[in-house]
């Protein structure tokens, strides 16, 4: 059985950071992509960010150059360094999985969520 486990939210003031972790266990492949979605109230769920085993990285436009996703492949773990946050950033995260794919569409297995609440 996969899980995923999220850790790393909570509740920032406009133009601080937070560090998302999301491990993963069970029987996952080398090849595999990882990331986050995200739901703000009224609104849909969107691709935040994501990564592929070697590496390369997909932004959603409104976080990039402030987002800053990264992996290490021998604890399947991916992390989301987020800096100059701002208040439309606030939502619930979750993490995602997507096996034997270089892309995060339709993930295979989700976490159970993170909520980040920018104010001040």
């Amino acid at each position: 059985q996969v899980q995923l486990v999220e850790s790393g939210g909570g509740l920032v003031q406009p133009g601080g950071s937070l560090r998302l972790s999301c491990a993963a266990s069970g029987s996952i492949p080398s090849i595999n992509a990882m990331g986050w979605y995200r739901q703000a109230p009224g609104k849909q769920r969107e691709l935040v960010a994501s990564i592929i085993t070697g590496g390369r990285a997909n932004y959603q436009d409104s976080v990039k150059g402030r987002f800053t996703i990264s992996r290490d492949n021998a604890k399947n773990t991916v992390y989301l360094q987020m800096n100059s946050l701002k208040p439309d950033d606030t939502a619930v995260y979750y993490c995602a999985l997507k096996l034997w794919r270089m892309n995060l569409t339709s993930p295979d297995y989700w976490g159970q969520g993170t909520q980040v609440t920018v104010s001040s």
